[in-house]
């Protein structure tokens, strides 16, 4: 039994939107959760905050929250690299809560992503930074 052309035309269509979703959900993948670093020193910029402050933060600002496991692990490399600082605050009636601050190291860490972030759209969409 041969397949009709309509129906060949609908199933090269759905391959290619199966495709151009697969390709976008990566693309989203690898410029969050894989690169959590930037969004997590552009929000210290504004203010210190403790780590699930932080979570909250990223799906207020960004619109995506990130493992818990992973935003832990990014906070430690920061912290060890120098482009984060800690302190403790103690609460009420409450366990002290680690606060993370950007240091100068971090705060040169991202102009140097902005830059970088600016000419990548730049050079992809053909707009002047």
């Amino acid at each position: 039994m041969e397949i009709s052309p309509k129906l060949k035309l609908i199933k090269v269509v759905v391959e290619l939107c199966l495709v151009f979703c697969l390709a976008m959900r990566r693309l989203k993948r690898k410029t969050t959760v894989e690169v959590l670093w930037p969004y997590v020193l552009r929000l210290l910029h504004e203010k210190p905050m403790y780590a699930y402050e932080l979570r909250q933060q990223i799906g207020k600002k960004f619109g995506w929250k990130p493992p818990l496991v992973t935003s832990y692990t990014v906070l430690y490399r920061l912290q060890r690299g120098g482009y984060v600082a800690t302190e403790w605050h103690e609460q009420r009636g409450k366990p002290a809560r680690k606060y993370y601050k950007i240091t100068d190291k971090g705060k040169e860490l991202v102009k140097s992503a902005e830059g970088y972030f600016s000419e990548l759209h730049a050079k992809l969409f053909g707009k002047k930074t």
